[in-house]
C-alpha cells in the first residue's frame, strides 16, 4: 500500500462487525437483538453513521466477541482515518466530490459553505459510498449509468444522482440480508413457486415469502422507495461474489407491473451472468439484452405453450379469470400481458389488476 493509500484509507467498524457475523454464522436479526433499537442501530453501524459508544461496544463484545475496548478503539481508529481521508480529499479533490458525487441527503449544496460545513459534506459522501478517493468512486459508481441497467419508463429519464442514491441504499440493505450463496440453478428451480405468489393479494403477505425463496438461491430481495427524481423500477447487481441483489422500488403500484419487473430482473441475473447494467430503451446497444429479459419475464408469467391461447382470449372478465386460474396466476398479470401483446387496449380490464396505495406499501419499504 503506497503512502497515498495509507493517507486516505479508512475502514468502518461495521466492516469488522460484518466479518465476525459471517465467521460466527450470526444473522443480522440475531446481532440486532442485542442492540438498542435493534436493526436500525445495526444498519447505522454497518453504514458508518452510528458511532460505537460504551453501550454498543459492550453489546458487540457480548454477541460477536473481542473486548469492549477493542470496539471503542476500532471506532476511534476509524474516526482518525476518516479525518485523514477528508483532509486529502479537501486538499486534492474537493470540487470533484462536491460537484460529481451526490449528497446522501439528496440535496446537493449550492451556497457557499464554511470550512466545517464543507468537511461535513465530504464526510457524508465518503462514508455513504464507502470509498476514499474519486478514482475508487468512479470505478464503483461513476460509471453506473453506463454499467448498470435499470428498467425505467421510456417516457422518462431517471436522474443520475437520485438513481445512484437509490442503488447505494439498496446495496446497504442487501448487505443486511441473510442469504445462501448465489446459485443460479436453485433460482431456476424456484421460479414456479415464485410465480404462484402472484396470486397473493397484498405485499405484506407475499414479500416475506418471496424474500425467503430468493434468499435460498443467494438473491437478496431489497425494496427501497425511489427518491424524487429516480424513475427506476428495478435493478440487479452482484454485491459480492456469492450474493446477488434484486432491488425493487414499487414505483408502479400495480401487480402486473411489479411482477413483470421482478421476473425481468431475474432474467438479467440468469441470462446475463448477474452483471450490473442499465435497462433503458433509449440507450444504444441495449435492445437485445432488453428483448431477452422481456421475453424471459413474459414466459415466466405466460408459459410459451399457453401464448396462443392468451392471444385468442376475449376481452371479458370471465374468460380472463378462468384462464388465470388455469395458469395459477393473478388475473391482473394476464391483463397486463394481453395489453402488452396488443390483444386488448391499455384502457381495457384494468379493474382486474390489483392496485396498492402508498399507505399500504410504505410500512414494508426500507
Amino acid at each position: 500500500m503506497d503512502s497515498q493509500s495509507n493517507a486516505d484509507w479508512f475502514s468502518k467498524p461495521g466492516d469488522s462487525v460484518r466479518v465476525l457475523m459471517k465467521r460466527r454464522g450470526l444473522t443480522p436479526a440475531e446481532v440486532a437483538g442485542s442492540l438498542t433499537d435493534g436493526l436500525n442501530t445495526l444498519r447505522s453501524i454497518l453504514d458508518g453513521t452510528c458511532a460505537i459508544d460504551e453501550g454498543i461496544a459492550s453489546a458487540l463484545a457480548s454477541k460477536l466477541g473481542a473486548s469492549k475496548e477493542f470496539w471503542l478503539r476500532r471506532q476511534a481508529n476509524f474516526d482518525a482515518a476518516l479525518d485523514r481521508a477528508i483532509e486529502v480529499v479537501a486538499r486534492t479533490e474537493c470540487d470533484e466530490w462536491l460537484s460529481l458525487v451526490p449528497s446522501p441527503s439528496g440535496r446537493n449544496q449550492q451556497r457557499r459553505m464554511s470550512d466545517i460545513q464543507l468537511r461535513q459534506e465530504l464526510r457524508n459522501r465518503l462514508v455513504f459510498f464507502n470509498v476514499p478517493r474519486m478514482d475508487a468512486w468512479e470505478r464503483r459508481y461513476g460509471n453506473t449509468i453506463g454499467a448498470t441497467r435499470f428498467r425505467s419508463s421510456q417516457a422518462f429519464a431517471s436522474k443520475q444522482d437520485a438513481t445512484l442514491l437509490w442503488l447505494r441504499r439498496g446495496e446497504m440493505e442487501a448487505e443486511l440480508a441473510d442469504t445462501n450463496k448465489w446459485n443460479p440453478e436453485e433460482l431456476r428451480s424456484c421460479l414456479d413457486s415464485i410465480r404462484k405468489l402472484t396470486q397473493v393479494s397484498h405485499p405484506r403477505r407475499f414479500l416475506p415469502l418471496l424474500k425467503s425463496a430468493l434468499a435460498k438461491a443467494g438473491v437478496a430481495l431489497v425494496v427501497v422507495k425511489a427518491p424524487p427524481g429516480c424513475r427506476a423500477s428495478g435493478a440487479t447487481r452482484m454485491v459480492s461474489a456469492d450474493k446477488a441483489m434484486l432491488l425493487m422500488s414499487f414505483r408502479h403500484r400495480a401487480d402486473d407491473q411489479f411482477w413483470f419487473t421482478l421476473f425481468h430482473e431475474l432474467g438479467h441475473l440468469l441470462l446475463h451472468q448477474g452483471g450490473t447494467f442499465i435497462d433503458s430503451e433509449d440507450l444504444p446497444g441495449d435492445e437485445e439484452i432488453e428483448r431477452q429479459a422481456n421475453a424471459f419475464a413474459s414466459s415466466c408469467i405466460i408459459p410459451l405453450p399457453m401464448s396462443e391461447q392468451l392471444e385468442e382470449l376475449s376481452a371479458s372478465k370471465n374468460a380472463v379469470v378462468r384462464f388465470s386460474v388455469s395458469l395459477g396466476i393473478a388475473p391482473g398479470l394476464t391483463v397486463g400481458q394481453m395489453q402488452h401483446r396488443g390483444v386488448i387496449g391499455h384502457h381495457q380490464l384494468n379493474y382486474l389488476k390489483r392496485h396498492w396505495a402508498w399507505e399500504e406499501i410504505e410500512p414494508i419499504l426500507v
